[in-house]
């Protein structure tokens, strides 16, 4: 009576690590926004990240443990993020509370008269669930323009950057 013993090769993987974009689109401003945002992910040099886009009213808590960094993208109603990323932050916050300490994440924000109630809004959610910025809030108000989103571009860019260091610290 003989032992059966099965061998596993393993190639070296390299790791994965996910960043989430989570957003809230309302608008062919913020349409724009968001695609620079994604374009900015897929930057020259960033390996070993994979993006997962999320509408502020589809992801969830399970898309936050699942990610290792984050850029998130509204537009400023009434001097407020939307109500859709801060149903997504009263979706997530408890269930994910501790589990994201010391992640990276970036802000964009489109208004057309302020974006200071946004910025500091998410600022402070953002503190309380642990995260790190790793880039200034890029504020955009009225129409959106080359500055605008290489400056998105470049958010997207370093979060995601950020996100492959980690990979390949890991």
């Amino acid at each position: 009576m003989g032992e059966r013993y099965v061998h596993i090769m393993c190639a070296e993987l390299t790791p994965t690590k996910v960043l989430l974009v989570v957003h809230h689109t309302t608008s062919p401003s913020l349409q724009e926004l968001l695609e620079a945002a994604l374009d900015g992910t897929h930057a020259d040099g960033i390996e070993g990240v994979e993006v997962r886009v999320r509408p502020a009213l589809a992801a969830t808590a399970v898309d936050v443990l699942a990610a290792d960094g984050f850029v998130l993208g509204t537009p400023a109603n009434i001097g407020y993020m939307s109500g859709a990323l801060k149903l997504f932050f009263d979706n997530v916050y408890y269930p994910t509370l501790t589990a994201k300490i010391g992640a990276p994440y970036g802000l964009y924000v489109h208004g057309t008269l302020d974006t200071t109630g946004a910025v500091r809004a998410v600022e402070s959610i953002t503190k309380g669930m642990g995260w790190e910025r790793v880039h200034e809030p890029v504020l955009v108000m009225g129409a959106v323009g080359k500055d605008a989103t290489e400056a998105v571009w470049e958010l997207a860019a370093t979060v995601a950057a950020t996100v492959a260091d980690i990979a390949g610290s890991s």
